[in-house]
């Protein structure tokens, strides 16, 4: 089996010759210490400030070359996804800049204040005056939906990168987007109206499913295997609405998307964060296909998972991104051993960590995951 059978095989939930191994993203900072040099790889806060000057061809550049150069040296990785090899602007955008108000804080049009923040690698909107402010009806939401193609240069790396290591590595496309828990307005906004205006909420999801399913053909690239969908909908102790509301508000929406994906691609992979076990039959019940995530400090624990739904569902994950970022080498070694015998007995299980890896991952760290996968992952397959 190449790496791409192998994570075909893993989701379906068949026999492996070996445990595949992914990561959901490789921050710049691990990047940069595989490649030997600066990157804009995962460099959240590099790219921004690179796109708001107008430097959107050395991005892009680096994104194609930088990503393909890392997956060819730790060519134990069976998967990718499209974090690293990102959609980016048009290439013949014109950038609209925010103004600098201090060394790493920007202002836009709209009185929005940006900052930077180096450990979590990303530009956070940190004020908007214009939040909780709006309001929406359901109205607003009718008559037909209509979308522009868009400019193919926007899937430049992606498709690059899909040409020079697709044959090989399975790379899980985008989509037009995924329906779930929308939120107007922003989480708070948006969580009350499920209560108070759910008639604008189920108005909202029939109109972002219209022009999503429409997007599909575009954002869905030739020559992938299956997709990533994916979208945070719940905190460490439980989902952010009932599983009664879920079912009735946002399963049919979730469900209709997936089965429109599914007419592209046989396999849709699903990240979500935070404690999803009230929601996870209904998962399945849309057509989710494996699941990544796995946050275990939210009680995702594989082999849990596994006794109770890994015969119908995939799993994608197993070791803690806390271990990668403080513990040893050892305790990371510890980790993927637990993981591999917790999650890989019966198949449909790819190791990974419980989210990317991180900005400020210990290399070492890094380096022990991999070795100690390497080790173990035959031993496992069966």
């Amino acid at each position: 089996m190449n790496s791409k059978q192998r994570v075909q095989a893993a989701i379906a939930r068949q026999p492996v010759d070996m445990v595949p191994l992914g990561f959901y993203a490789v921050d710049h900072d691990t990047v940069e210490r595989v490649v030997g040099h600066p990157t804009y790889v995962r460099n959240k806060i590099g790219i921004q400030i690179a796109l708001w000057e107008g430097r959107r061809a050395e991005v892009a550049e680096s994104l194609k070359k930088d990503t393909v150069a890392f997956y060819r040296q730790i060519d134990c990785a069976d998967i990718l996804l499209p974090k690293e090899a990102q959609i980016l602007p048009p290439a013949d955008y014109e950038p609209d800049p925010p103004r600098r108000i201090a060394e790493d804080r920007w202002e836009d049009r709209r009185g929005r204040i940006y900052q930077a923040v180096e450990h979590a690698n990303e530009i956070q909107c940190v004020y908007d005056p214009t939040e909780g402010q709006e309001t929406f009806t359901a109205a607003q939401f009718e008559g037909p939906v209509e979308v522009k193609p868009p400019d193919p240069s926007i899937f430049e790396v992606f498709d690059y990168v899909v040409r020079e290591l697709g044959e090989e590595r399975y790379i899980a496309g985008t989509t037009g987007g995924v329906t779930a828990l929308t939120r107007l307005g922003g989480t708070e906004q948006g969580l009350m109206m499920y209560a108070l205006e759910p008639e604008v909420v189920l108005a909202a999801n029939r109109h972002s499913v219209a022009a999503q399913n429409a997007r599909d053909e575009y954002y869905i690239r030739g020559g992938v295997p299956g997709v990533l969908m994916e979208q945070d909908m719940a905190g460490t102790n439980a989902p952010l609405i009932s599983p009664k509301m879920f079912r009735e508000m946002c399963l049919p929406f979730l469900r209709e998307r997936i089965a429109h994906v599914k007419r592209f691609v046989p396999q849709v992979i699903f990240h979500n964060c935070g404690n999803n076990i009230p929601l996870m039959e209904m998962f399945i019940e849309a057509g989710v296909d494996c699941y990544q995530s796995l946050q275990t400090t939210a009680g995702m624990e594989v082999g849990w998972l596994k006794e109770r739904y890994g015969d119908r569902l995939a799993f994608w994950g197993g070791v803690p991104v806390e271990a990668l970022i403080a513990g040893t080498p050892e305790e990371v070694r510890q980790a993927v051993r637990t993981a591999m015998e917790r999650g890989a007995p019966g198949g449909g299980f790819i190791l990974g960590p419980s989210h990317s890896i991180a900005k400020n991952t210990r290399y070492e760290n890094f380096m022990a995951l991999l070795d100690e996968f390497v080790k173990l992952r035959v031993r496992y397959a069966g």
